[in-house]
């Protein structure tokens, strides 16, 4: 959610610092802050609103020759986004400076009796109890301080720490919220995400829960919060600085859906092939354990649990196994039942979402055989389940999934594959299922070439406040997802329906001019769809129809509009179906002159409760 950035090493820290909070952008912020050493002690210089107004204080008021420093974004939590609620927070000498992502959930009787104690307060954030928590226990060792503060708090956090009797050094620590740090030659680098040290290195070792470090600019020594030695490997980030820049795109989001053609292809690739056989080495040593599962139970949030609707059914179909899918953040306090010989799949993007990685936890704790499908390499997700797949999507920049989404679509598929082949799905259904994958990036880029269409669309809906989603089946989840993605780059109101729910109330919103999207592709259910267009028509809607070649040629009047899609399997046609609605949702954002790649409010990785 919020973004930290740490530089210790033998070069200026700030154009270091600054560049890793750009690259951080992405993930949503309200106020930005840079702590670095002054002449007396530490200058904190912090700003609200973007980046671009805490650079104009900087270069007025920090000196740049400075070789360490910490920086952060945030998303306002406790307190509103001013400048005083602002990271860094510091102590009341100014001798600390914090940055800290995650929430103290006990900060309010923390606060009062540090007061008692005398300190001086000047936020309302939770934050700020950490930085006097380390001024009440500092004496002479900045990481014994940092332990002794942590051992007072309840909640999550991902932190950062300075102290101006310590200048030459930095103290991080996790619990629940992600931690990554840089080895360079003669620097070392802290941040929240992978994507703020690209730039500077590609070797990063990830902290785990309830682990801390002490960074040199010659190196990092890692302990439990115990103080016990903890010995970390060294990994390699896998992508470059040039695949989060834009590309020559307006914006991220519209460089991230033309990728979605080489997205696919490299999910697929190594896994899949022609004939129907499919290769996932993560799985090899739990093979027998799948063969004799019994139940899939699936948890994730946002649009992978959109997607994860869409793969239950694919499970379902090819493998014939029971699937069950929940918010990460209902399966956590519902009290799920968890028999025997069920397996638990996690679905993230960030691999870091907070209530699935503790849900997945959750189902470790009772036994249960546990799987991911993540994007981000050497995540925690990733790390801690029996076995995964990864999406190998890239960076996804963009605040609004849309490749990450395809990704996870086309993983579900394979994976199913795999199960159906353990469990006798025919060989001949396999194969063409494998080569409608094959043609599905030709597919797609045929369809992002109707963007003109689609910004038709885009314009008529731009005028609206309110829009409907419809489909059936496999495409119930992606009218979900649909409505979704028109909220939050658009900000129109949007909802998703399946359509067989119409006359059980949605339909009572239905009146002149208003608008109702269905997917509607020539398939066993096409006929119900056209009944539904037909039935809001009649009640004065404008009706937009995403379908195929044949359901073109029949829809007749029942839509207003309608987009040609290229007919596939039926499996595959939703990965198809999303593509329009991502786009529409991408035009109707730029129509109404908003900032697509940093919607209001939103966050890219939802790391808090």
């Amino acid at each position: 959610m919020c973004g930290i950035v740490g530089y210790i090493g033998t070069r200026p820290a700030l154009p270091i610092l600054i560049r890793g909070l750009r690259s951080l952008e992405y993930r949503g912020y309200d106020s930005a802050g840079v702590a670095t050493p002054g002449t007396d002690g530490l200058r904190i210089v912090k700003a609200s609103g973007r980046l671009d107004r805490l650079i104009e204080r900087v270069e007025q008021t920090v000196d740049d020759t400075a070789t360490i420093g910490i920086a952060h974004t945030r998303w306002a939590t406790h307190g509103p986004p001013t400048e005083a609620n602002a990271h860094p927070h510091a102590d009341c000498s100014g001798a600390v400076a914090v940055v800290h992502n995650g929430i103290i959930e006990n900060f309010s009787e923390l606060k009062l009796w540090l007061e008692k104690s005398g300190h001086r307060f000047v936020s309302e954030t939770d934050t700020e109890v950490l930085a006097h928590l380390i001024e009440e226990y500092h004496e002479n060792d900045l990481s014994a301080s940092v332990r002794a503060a942590l051992r007072h708090l309840r909640g999550t956090y991902g932190l950062a720490v300075m102290h101006a009797a310590h200048p030459r050094e930095i103290v991080v620590a996790r619990l629940g919220s992600p931690i990554v740090i840089g080895i360079g030659t003669g620097e070392t680098l802290v941040a929240s995400d992978p994507s703020a040290l690209v730039g500077t290195t590609r070797n990063v070792m990830y902290l785990d829960d309830g682990e801390m470090a002490r960074l040199d600019a010659s190196g990092v020594q890692v302990t439990t919060l115990q103080a016990a030695p903890v010995e970390k490997a060294l990994q390699e980030i896998q992508w470059t600085e040039k695949e989060i820049e834009k590309g020559g795109f307006a914006h991220y989001m519209l460089k991230e859906m033309h990728e979605q053609p080489e997205t696919v292809r490299s999910a697929l690739r190594g896994r899949l092939a022609s004939d129907g056989g499919v290769t996932l080495g993560a799985f090899s040593d739990l093979r027998a354990a799948l063969k004799d599962m019994r139940r899939i139970q699936i948890i994730a949030c946002g649009s992978a649990y959109y997607a994860s609707l869409v793969g239950a059914q694919m499970i379902e179909r090819l493998a014939r196994i029971p699937v069950s899918v929940d918010l990460a953040s209902e399966y956590r306090y519902r009290e799920p039942v968890m028999p025997s010989r069920t397996a638990l799949l996690a679905v993230s993007q960030s691999g870091e979402t907070a209530d699935t990685l503790a849900a997945l936890r959750l189902a470790k704790n009772a036994g249960l055989m546990t799987m991911g499908i993540v994007n981000a390499v050497g995540s925690t997700i990733a790390r801690e389940v029996d076995a995964g797949i990864y999406n190998h999507a890239g960076p996804e920049i963009g605040v609004a999934s849309t490749k990450a989404f395809v990704s996870q679509l086309s993983v579900f598929l394979v994976f199913a594959l795999a199960l159906g082949r353990e469990r006798g799905l025919p060989p001949d259904e396999a194969e063409r299922i494998a080569k409608a994958l094959e043609l599905l990036p030709m597919q797609i880029e045929r369809v992002l070439r109707s963007r003109d269409q689609v910004a038709e669309w885009a314009s008529q809906l731009s005028e609206k406040r309110h829009v409907m989603y419809l489909g059936r089946t496999l495409h119930y989840p992606i009218a979900l997802e649909g409505a979704l993605k028109l909220k939050e780059v658009s900000y129109l109101h949007a909802e998703g329906y399946a359509s067989g729910e119409m006359k059980h109330g949605p339909i009572a919103m239905v009146e002149a001019g208003f608008p109702v999207v269905a997917l509607a592709p020539h398939d066993a259910v096409f006929e119900k769809v056209k009944n539904n267009l037909e039935e809001v028509r009649a009640r004065g809607a404008k009706t937009f129809a995403v379908t195929t070649p044949e359901g073109l040629r029949t829809l007749g009047r029942a839509a207003d509009n309608a987009l040609e899609i290229p007919t596939t399997h039926p499996l595959v046609q939703p990965i198809l179906s999303v593509i329009p609605l991502q786009m529409l949702a991408y035009e109707t954002a730029v129509a109404k002159g908003l900032d697509v790649d940093k919607p209001r409010n939103l966050a890219k990785s939802v790391t808090v409760e």
